[in-house]
């Protein structure tokens, strides 16, 4: 039954983080849709709200939910609480606070508030992927990731994270 529970957990985990990949996607076309006419941009904000409506409520939300019933699922099921597991837990909690914070991006957009612009959701738009690499990380190295080299390693990632998006504003423009 544990490997069920667990494979359902991957699953989910998966649907999850395709939601929280495109979604800042789908913010970001939404809020430069005001660079366009009046005219195009009614019509790409309606289309847009409809495709943040659908993915974050229909794929996102009950991704997240799902996951976390796997996942604690498959937590009663351990024989034992290893380190390396209350790390990954620490990444998950700081993943559901950027669920979390994507939902109040997601609440302001459909109620036409564009607090954000589109280079501060294109980075913010990164952070799931620092989350990902951290958690798989985490659960496949498990033990034999020391904890310093772990740290390095990911703000070195992030550290290339930023410059590609630096590079990135720069070809744009």
């Amino acid at each position: 039954m544990y490997l069920y529970i667990k494979a359902l957990h991957i699953i989910f985990i998966v649907t999850w983080f395709a939601g929280l990949f495109y979604l800042p996607r789908l913010l970001i076309y939404n809020t430069e849709a005001a660079e366009k006419s009046e005219e195009v941009q009614t019509a790409l904000r309606a289309q847009f709200s409809v495709m943040i409506r659908r993915l974050w409520f229909g794929i996102t939300w009950p991704s997240a939910v799902l996951t976390l019933i796997f996942g604690g699922s498959t937590w009663f099921m351990l024989d034992s609480f290893p380190q390396w597991l209350m790390i990954k837990l620490c990444f998950v909690a700081g993943l559901y606070l950027y669920h979390f914070s994507l939902h109040m991006i997601v609440r302001q957009q459909l109620a036409g508030i564009f607090k954000y612009t589109s280079q501060h959701l294109r980075i913010w738009n990164e952070v799931a992927t620092i989350f990902l690499i951290a958690i798989v990380m985490l659960a496949t190295v498990k033990s034999a990731l020391s904890v310093v080299w772990g740290i390095a390693g990911l703000i070195l990632f992030i550290v290339v994270l930023m410059s590609a998006i630096r590079i990135y504003k720069m070809v744009r423009k």
